[in-house]
């Protein structure tokens, strides 16, 4: 199966929060194709350095958890790089849907896969996401969608 994550799927996988143990299940799966935008690189980044502010990582596990992220963006995901025809699409997202500029870009980044998907007969991308907002217009995008959260 084919999903794209926004960065609030994808810090399940390094921070244990609800849906985490489900999010690692399906990502271990055989034939799992994770994919996502670079932008992950800085927010994943952020947030567990907010993390490290808060009290709840330590500076050990960041370190831990930073490195394990990086190495799993360089041989695990399929990185899309933003590009103007992304950007353009996410300003279009956001006259339609109340986002924010970065989940914008996460469901325009997801559009293009799903596009590219189908253009080379491939189906089936499902985007994975913890934000209600952008689950909501995600659907009404026509992505098919699931949330970590509902999977405790």
């Amino acid at each position: 199966m084919k999903y794209y994550l926004d960065t609030s799927a994808l810090l399940k996988k390094y921070v244990h929060e609800t849906g985490s143990i489900w999010l690692q299940g399906l990502l271990t799966a055989p034939r799992t194709l994770a994919t996502t935008t670079h932008l992950v690189m800085a927010e994943i980044i952020s947030a567990l350095n907010r993390r490290v502010r808060e009290g709840s990582v330590t500076d050990a596990d960041y370190a831990r958890l930073a490195d394990r992220f990086r190495d799993d963006c360089r041989s695990t995901y399929q990185l899309i790089a933003i590009n103007n025809a992304i950007l353009h699409s996410a300003g279009d997202m956001l006259e339609r849907h109340p986002l924010r500029a970065y989940d914008a870009i996460h469901l325009a980044t997801a559009l293009t896969v799903k596009r590219r998907l189908m253009d080379s007969g491939a189906s089936g991308l499902v985007f994975l996401c913890a934000d209600d907002r952008l689950l909501q217009a995600a659907v009404a995008e026509g992505l098919a969608v699931d949330n970590p959260n509902d999977h405790p």
